[in-house]
This record gives structure tokens, C-alpha cells and sequence, in this order.
């Protein structure tokens, strides 16, 4: 139930023209739409003077702070360098928390390459001067072809995305798992073509070694950056394709 002249009241109010109290007065009492209105809110008003005062439980503040905490998620940029490495310049984006991605510059410019990384993030990034430990980890890798995986962050990632890729850690270098391994290490053996996707969209490639997940044949593919990349890195790392056949060097 609505009224029009209310509506028109509320209308001028808005504008900034403030109704004189004896107008709205005037109106309530010749308007029963209005007067029946009155009489349901007026009853509601004096029912919640009647209800006893109740203290908010103690832990009603805290869960309020935690909704809105989750709720408005508030994202900082990321950090981005540019580090030169055996393989080509890398951009290395990331945060107090670790490297958050990786970019191998493919030709396509400094630009092109910044806009893809903050799709894959979901966040803006700073240019800056890459500090130590963000040189040293990268460094180390293609030294020696290990990452310390706390300078690493992944936790924006799926809890599946997260299993999958911290399985295809566990692989030594100069060696390939399948997807299927994989799969079956983290308990879900059905899961082959998820962990798949999941190498695929690694945002923090090398560092967590996707390159070491091949398919059950051994054949190289799902690579971001192609699979002549793919098999450059292994065999710096000193996979040699040809052990397959003993099942030395693949499971």
C-alpha cells in the first residue's frame, strides 16, 4: 500500500525542501492510506519498547569483524621485477608473503606482459627493484634446480590447485611424473585431467615444477610457454628422455 502525496513528499525532501510539519499533519489526517499505515508502525513501535533489553552475546563483535574481514576483501598490489635468466627475462611479481607469479617476457613487451599477470592475479602491480631474496630463490633454481617454497606463495590458489602442485614439488629433478601420479598422491586418482588444468594455469612456473609432469606416454604438452621450453628445462635439469624406456626416470 502506497501513497503518491507521500512519495511526492519524500520527492521534495530529496531536492532539499523541507515540508512544514503542519503540511504532513494535514495530510495524515485526511489520508486513510496513510492513517492505516501510521497504526501498523505505530503498533510495531510500541511492541519493541516493550521487548526487555538483551546484551549481544560476547563473541558478536568479533564474528561481525571477521564477516566484514571476508567480505571486503581489500587487494594490495604486488611487486614486479625483471630478472634475467638462462631461459630469458622473467618478471617476477610479489609480495611480503613470496612470489606470487612468474611471466617469461615472450617478445610481446613490458606492457603486455604486466596486463597479463594482473588478469592471472587479480590485482594491480608496482614496478620496483627486485630485492635479494626474490634474486636469490630464482637464482638457486637454475643453480640448483631446487626452490625453498616458503619464499613461494600459492595460497590464492584452489585447495585442489594447491595439492597438485605441491605434489609435482616432491619430483626430483631430471625426473617426470604423470598427471595420473599426481592425481594419485593427493588421493583423488580420478583427477587426471583437473591436475592437468592445474599445471597449466600455474602462476609461479619453474619454481613449482610443472615442467616435471608429462602424460602417461612421457609426451610433453600444457606447457604456458611451449614444449620446446618445456624440454629445454628438463634437459638442463638432466632428463634424458631415452631412460623412460627402462622406467628409470618416469612414473
Amino acid at each position: 500500500m502506497r501513497c503518491c502525496d507521500v512519495e511526492r513528499l519524500w520527492d521534495e525532501m530529496r531536492e532539499g525542501v523541507e515540508p512544514r510539519r503542519e503540511h504532513v499533519l494535514a495530510h495524515l489526517r485526511g489520508c486513510t492510506v496513510c492513517q492505516e499505515i501510521y497504526r501498523e508502525n505505530e503498533g510495531i513501535a510500541y511492541c519493541l519498547t516493550c521487548l526487555p533489553p538483551v546484551d549481544p552475546p560476547d563473541l558478536l563483535v568479533p564474528k561481525i569483524l571477521e564477516h566484514i574481514k571476508a567480505a571486503v576483501k581489500i587487494e594490495t598490489p604486488d611487486s614486479i621485477a625483471a630478472i634475467d635468466s638462462p631461459i630469458g627475462r622473467l618478471f617476477i611479481a610479489f609480495r611480503h608473503s613470496g612470489i606470487t607469479a612468474i611471466a617469461l617476457d615472450r617478445g610481446e613487451g613490458e606492457e603486455a606482459v604486466f596486463a597479463r599477470l594482473q588478469r592471472r592475479l587479480g590485482r594491480g602491480l608496482i614496478p620496483s627493484q627486485a630485492p635479494q631474496w626474490v634474486g636469490d630463490t630464482v637464482a638457486v633454481f637454475f643453480r640448483t634446480h631446487t626452490t625453498d617454497l616458503g619464499k613461494v606463495d600459492i595460497t590464492e590458489l584452489s585447495p585442489f590447485e594447491q595439492s597438485a602442485l605441491r605434489a609435482a614439488a616432491t619430483i626430483p629433478p631430471g625426473e617426470v611424473r604423470s598427471y595420473g601420479w599426481i592425481a594419485e598422491s593427493i588421493g583423488q586418482p580420478t583427477a587426471a585431467r583437473a591436475v592437468g588444468r592445474a599445471m597449466a594455469r600455474n602462476p609461479v612456473p619453474l619454481l613449482y615444477p610443472c615442467h616435471r609432469v608429462v602424460d602417461a606416454n612421457g609426451a610433453m604438452h600444457q606447457y604456458a610457454y611451449g614444449v620446446e621450453l618445456k624440454a629445454r628445462i628438463l634437459e638442463m635439469e638432466g632428463y634424458h628422455p631415452e631412460a623412460v624406456l627402462t622406467g628409470s626416470k618416469r612414473r
